[in-house]
């Protein structure tokens, strides 16, 4: 699994006109990515690791602070541009393998009490953030 971790100050998912995922507070936004032999333990040590990272404001992570998770599925962190001119798409994973993962990945956060907001799988999302230093990191399980 690959995930870029954005350190936010408010981050949003719009499908069609409509909020349905939202933080309006300091966090984290969370794009995440599956390949073919991800594992549902690939998903708990993402979210683990998501939990844990100490990269808010005063080096807290945010199970340390209470800050939200926005989780956005997103395939095209596995595109491959190394030819061409067009990405091939072939190391994301398909729908039926990505979306429990990712599903796992939120429920993870939330076990890890987290308050964790998402985006609509396959859905074409507009996604709305403001990157808080910026802050990005790209983490790979």
């Amino acid at each position: 699994m690959r995930a870029v971790v954005q350190r936010v100050t408010r981050a949003s998912v719009t499908v069609e006109g409509e909020v349905v995922g939202a933080i309006d507070e300091p966090g984290l936004l969370v794009l995440v990515g599956v390949t073919h032999d991800d594992t549902p333990d690939d998903a708990a040590t993402l979210a683990r690791k998501v939990a844990g990272l100490r990269i808010l404001r005063d080096e807290l992570s945010v199970a340390d602070a209470g800050a939200p998770v926005l989780v956005v599925s997103q395939f095209t962190l596995y595109g491959d541009t190394r030819k061409g001119r067009r990405p091939s798409w072939v190391a994301a994973a398909p729908g039926s393998v990505a979306e429990p993962l990712v599903d796992a990945v939120a429920a993870g956060l939330r076990a890890a009490g987290v308050r964790v907001e998402t985006g609509r799988f396959g859905a074409m999302m507009e996604v709305a953030l403001v990157n808080d230093g910026p802050f990005t990191l790209v983490v790979d399980v």
